[in-house]
């Protein structure tokens, strides 16, 4: 019966230093994609920055120099600026 309240505690303790924290930035993370728009600009996980200035269901075009602009899946975007 300890053995059992030992494993459970620890399996408890794991959730909520580990799992917990991680699904609360994988939500937060969705959120920020979802609410993209025409004009913000932002950086990809590749390091890239630039302005979006074509948005799609899946992809964005993203403006990142005089003349440049890359199309990026909408998951590649790690932050906004």
């Amino acid at each position: 019966m300890v053995l059992l309240l030992n494993l459970s505690l620890f399996f408890l303790i794991i959730y909520f230093l580990l799992i917990r924290p991680q699904r609360k930035e994988q939500q937060r993370h969705q959120a920020m994609v979802a609410a993209l728009a025409k004009g913000d600009e932002i950086v990809t996980s590749g390091g890239i920055i630039g302005i979006i200035v074509h948005v799609s269901d899946d992809t964005l075009t993203v403006k990142t120099g005089e003349n440049t602009r890359i199309v990026i899946e909408r998951t590649r975007v790690s932050r906004k600026v």
